[in-house]
């Protein structure tokens, strides 16, 4: 199942980026580029996701889901 997030991305003064998101707390990621970032992002939410539906048996209060 796929989920909508909003991550924000910021540039960090040495340069980084820098995605977090108010959606899903604990969702950090860094990259040298915004497109690197948001990969990074994706891969985070992914295993955030995961490791809270195994813990939890939901996701549902963390995020949408996408519809098709």
């Amino acid at each position: 199942m796929e989920y909508l997030l909003k991550i924000h991305i910021e540039q960090l003064p040495e340069g980084v980026y820098l995605a977090t998101s108010e959606d899903l707390p604990g969702l950090v990621a860094q990259g040298r580029t915004v497109a690197e970032t948001l990969e990074i992002a994706r891969d985070v939410a992914r295993k955030l996701l995961e490791a809270r539906r195994e813990r939890d048996g939901s996701v549902l209060s963390l995020a949408r889901p996408r519809r098709r």
